[in-house]
């Protein structure tokens, strides 16, 4: 992905659970539908008939409640946490996994935790926060979490937000405790005090909403974002694995072109992998990009609105998420008819040398800045050579010039991970002043951008849009490229398109 450059549901009743139970007393859902001033005596409130809700309370069996916990997830969060204990001993840390955010009226969005949240837990926990309190030897952890409405609560039937009725069997503070070995508390118990250093994402409504107001700690966003950057093994085999699922996601959705050319367009090749991730993966680490034709030079687009221009090319920006939040980002840009034209394979030509350049700059020890520089020189020279510039190549490339990026105003890379923009509250000096390390995952991504309204290039040229992307490990010896399977070069595109047909 292109980098910057930095019904009506029942009313609820109180609980019928016994005295001691780990569920809340009352259940109420900011999603739930408003009553209406006088019911109709042809739809009755279920609350208030009492036949209704003696039956409602008897007569329901078990159910496998077990928590979606990725294999070592648990473990690699219990690191993490001692990782981040190091940096601060003896204060009071709580990060906030958050909640889905409202799509309309009473419909959310599917929920992804907050990133720092799902690194130092393992798993995502809607409304949950997790607190580190300090000890003598570093700190203990605590998952606070709602609980869900099960068999024997009402809110098992009259809570369409956590009552199983409604949403399935929900795992609760018994199952989490067990598959990720923390301790684990109802979220009615958290007592942050003042002194908190609080971060993750802190919704506004919901049992954790009284967080709301309180200041997030800028000082722990960067401090996790630092920690972050040097993934571990485990981290490393999740990013190939989602690097994995998103080569053969574009395989799955170059072969449904003939199809989107026909009928369906950029919509139905985006609907094509994001079918695809969420089959094989967790989902997409972010929207997937779809561009044909003059779409393709458009950083962001997203809309995925278009046709698809057999004659054009088609810039597919695209990357499957693992359930632990580990992402790929992958970029091609293919030749709908399978064959490139002549200006098309110019094009495509420059941002392969950038693109050779950028990779070749990836080493440990090297300055963070190293590749974006090698695959900048690349492209302005042969935009100069093309007549583009309107001064040398040196004085484009200074920091006073930068003409050349009217055609590429995005980043050629960024850090890779649990994010797809990985580590973005990380200090300057950490990040873009900073040295690459074995253990660090990026991406180096060049691409030429020329807009069809863009007046200044001639016009064989307007329109065409062209990246590529990989994703790379630094190792001691230099660095890896994990996506390599999908080829780069414009006759290597080419002969794996044939094959695939």
């Amino acid at each position: 992905m292109t980098d910057t450059d930095q019904g009506a549901a029942p009313t609820t009743a109180p609980s019928s659970a016994p005295a001691g139970d780990a569920r809340p007393a009352e259940a109420s859902s900011p999603r739930s539908m408003p009553e209406p001033a006088e019911p109709d005596p042809r739809m009755p409130r279920l609350a208030n008939s009492p036949g209704f809700r003696d039956w409602m309370l008897q007569g329901w069996g078990d159910a496998d409640r077990t928590p979606t916990v990725p294999a070592g997830a648990a473990e690699a969060g219990a690191r993490h946490r001692e990782r981040l204990s190091g940096a601060f001993p003896g204060r009071l840390i709580a990060v906030a996994a958050g909640r889905a955010p409202m799509r309309v009226n009473d419909n959310a969005h599917e929920f992804r935790a907050d990133s720092d949240f799902l690194w130092l837990v393992g798993a995502a926990v809607e409304d949950a926060v997790l607190v580190l309190e300090p000890t003598g030897g570093g700190h203990d952890a605590t998952l606070y979490l709602p609980a869900p409405f099960r068999p024997g609560d009402e809110g098992f039937f009259a809570d369409p937000l956590r009552g199983e009725l409604w949403v399935g069997p929900m795992p609760g503070l018994a199952e989490y405790a067990e598959a990720l070995g923390l301790r684990t508390r109802r979220i009615e118990e958290l007592d942050l005090p003042g002194d908190a250093l609080l971060g993750g994402t802190v919704p506004t409504a919901g049992p954790a909403a009284a967080l709301a107001t309180r200041p997030r700690s800028g000082e722990l966003a960067q401090v996790l974002a630092e920690l972050r950057m040097i993934k571990d093994a485990w981290e490393l085999a999740e990013l190939r694995a989602a690097v994995d699922t998103t080569v053969d996601g574009f395989a799955a959705t170059a072969l449904e072109i003939p199809r989107a050319v026909s009928l369906g367009g950029e919509r139905w090749l985006q609907g094509t992998f994001d079918r695809h991730a969420r089959t094989f993966a967790a989902g997409v680490g972010y929207a997937s990009i779809v561009g044909s034709g003059a779409h393709a030079p458009i950083l962001h687009w997203v809309r995925a609105e278009g046709e698809v221009d057999p004659e054009a090319l088609l810039l597919l920006d695209l990357g499957a998420e693992r359930r632990s939040g580990y992402t790929a980002d992958v970029t091609r840009t293919l030749p709908a008819s399978g064959r490139f034209s002549t200006v098309q394979r110019e094009v495509h030509d420059l941002v392969e040398a950038s693109h050779r350049a950028g990779l070749a700059a990836v080493g440990p020890g090297r300055d963070w800045a190293d590749f974006h520089t090698a695959c900048m020189e690349v492209l302005a020279r042969g935009l100069a050579d093309w007549g583009l510039l309107p001064v040398s190549v040196d004085e484009a490339l200074s920091p006073e010039g930068q003409q050349h990026r009217r055609f590429i105003v995005c980043g050629v890379g960024h850090h890779l991970g649990i994010d797809v923009h990985d580590c973005s509250s990380a200090s300057h000096a950490a990040y873009q002043g900073a040295k690459m390390q074995p253990g660090m995952a990026l991406t180096v991504e060049p691409g030429l951008y020329f807009h069809a309204f863009d007046e200044t290039l001639p016009p064989e040229l307007r329109g065409i849009g062209v990246r590529l992307e990989d994703d790379l490990v630094v190792t001691e010896q230099g660095a890896d490229v994990i996506s390599a399977a999908l080829p780069i070069e414009a006759a290597g595109i080419e002969a794996w398109m044939a094959g695939l047909r």
